[in-house]
Parts: C-alpha cells; structure tokens; sequence
C-alpha cells in the first residue's frame, strides 16, 4: 500500500507543482524515491522531528500548497498531536498525514509502533478526516481523493504486500461513502484497512459451509462515516458484522452499534476489534491478530457453523 501511494503522489505531482511530501524519517520513505529525484524541491526530510513536520506542512498549506507528512503511523499522530490539532486542526489546513502501518502492521516492533487505537484518537479531532483504504487500488483512490479534500485528513496505511481486493468492486470509490466490493444478501459485513482480506476469507467459508449470501463492504471513509448508508445495511440484513483492525474503544464497532441504535435495527450484530489493551506477544501480524481475538475462526464459530 505504501508503494501505491508513492505512485500515485508521484503521478499527481508530474500535474501538480503544489504537491509536496515532508517526512521526519527516511526509512518508510524508500518508496518516494522516484518522487524525490524528479521533485527534489518538492519534498523536504525534516529528520526524526515530527513536531516539525507537521509544523513545516500546515506553514506549506498557508502558501497554498498540497503537504503529505509521511511516517510510521504511531509517530506520524502521536508524537506531533498538539501541532496535528492546534496547527491542522483548529486552522481546518489542507494537510494529510500519511500514518504506514495502521493497527498492528509493524507486529514485530513491539507496543511503541502499533497504532491500535489512532481512529479513536484522530475521530475526536474537529475537522479531521479519516480514509483507511483496504487494498493498493483503494489507495490510488484514496491518494488522489486527499489532494482535492479541503481540509486535514488522517491517511492510514498497511504496510507492504497487501492483496488487490477491490479489482471487481460492485461499486466505485467515493470519499465519504461506503462502499460494497462484495455483493449478498443474507450477511454484511464492514471493515476498512488491510484487515478486509479477512472478511473476505470469512465471507468464503460462511457461503461454502453455511450457505449463506455474505457481502463484504469497504468503510474506507471512517470519518465522515457515511451513516445513512450503514443505516440502510442495519435495517436491510439479517445479520451485521464488523471487523477492525483497531481498539474496541472508539472505532468502527462502536460507531456502528450507535447508529444501530437511533434506527432501531433489528439485526444481529456481531463486533471483532482489538482488545482494549497491550498484548505482550512477540510474532507475526497475524498471530498478533489471534492474541486479540481477531481471527476467522473465533468469528466462524460466533456467526456461523463453526466449522472453518
């Protein structure tokens, strides 16, 4: 996903001379070489000073510039927060913060680099937005999508070798809608970010096991949250999934129970998130996944015949 936005920002700024990319550290950054050797006065390295960064882009914003800060998700939020709300935030600036390796990507570096609870934390931010595309073609999009948005965005990224997912999506990509990438009738379930691929997964064994006509849809815009349309799917299916890469507290579960509620659904409606809490394992993103909970089994045995 980080190698397609890089593309894409680099195709934008062969348009677009008011593009620029400001990183406070070069390792994530190995993408945005092409970038940097055909715009090198377009992208500025500020060192492991992400105050700064943040601070250098919304000066960048005031001159009418389009800036991406550009780092681990973790220090692209949390080290710079007070100038992510009082220089982007209370200024309503046109600035995207590209935070690689959402959730727990970066499994292996431990708590300090696991950014589990960033939608909650970004989600309270007047003004900001938030767009988690699930796949590399939802990140072209959604690239694109942050250099005409008028106003802060929090772009959240996985990290490397994500599957394409949404090459035969049933319907296109729109900033600030739902998508469905996935057709059914009888399940729905909603997620964003890389951690789509298992609900596709899910998907696959409820309709091979369980008969059931399962859709999948892609909530790249966490925020706006496009309630009307998550409204029309609690009302519509049977049963509601949700499944995050993210805290229990604050995320996309949490949301979708509170519209749940104002209309009235009648659904099942069945959550999977992070735990509110630091898992000390040491492992793979995936065996990260099952210390949370996160897994399609536990979600097949809840929802389905349990047979995975």
């Amino acid at each position: 996903m980080r190698n397609a936005f890089a593309r894409t920002l680099y195709q934008v700024a062969k348009t677009d001379p008011k593009v620029f990319v400001v990183v406070a550290d070069m390792s994530p950054a190995a993408a945005m070489e092409p970038f940097v050797n055909a715009y090198p006065d377009q992208f500025v390295n500020v060192g492991l000073c992400e105050q700064t960064m943040v601070g250098v882009c919304a000066g960048l914003a005031h001159r009418g510039c389009r800036a991406f800060a550009y780092t681990i998700a973790t220090f692209t939020i949390y080290r710079p927060f007070e100038q992510v709300r009082d220089d982007l935030c209370y200024q309503n600036l046109p600035v995207t913060l590209v935070g690689v390796g959402g959730g727990i990507s970066y499994s292996l570096l431990g708590g300090t680099h696991h950014a589990q609870e960033d939608i909650a934390v970004m989600s309270a931010l007047p003004n900001m937005s938030i767009l988690a595309p699930c796949d590399p073609l939802e990140t072209e999009l959604a690239t694109k999508a942050c250099t005409f948005h008028d106003g802060p965005v929090y772009l959240r990224l996985g990290k490397a070798g994500e599957p394409v997912l949404t090459v035969s999506a049933i319907e296109p990509f729109e900033f600030g809608r739902l998508r469905l990438i996935k057709p059914g009738k009888d399940v729905c379930i909603l997620s964003y970010g890389p951690i789509v691929k298992l609900a596709f997964d899910v998907a696959e064994q409820l309709e091979l096991v369980d008969s059931k006509s399962v859709a999948v849809a892609s909530v790249h815009t966490v925020k706006p949250l496009d309630v009307e349309r998550v409204s029309e799917i609690l009302t519509q299916y049977e049963t509601v999934v949700v499944i995050e890469e993210h805290s229990v507290r604050g995320g996309l579960g949490a949301r979708v129970k509170e519209i749940a509620w104002d209309c009235r659904a009648s659904c099942k409606l069945h959550t999977y998130a992070l735990r509110d809490s630091f898992v000390h394992v040491f492992g793979s993103q995936s065996e990260l996944r099952e210390a949370h909970g996160l897994s399609a089994e536990r979600i097949l045995k809840e929802i389905g015949s349990g047979q995975p």
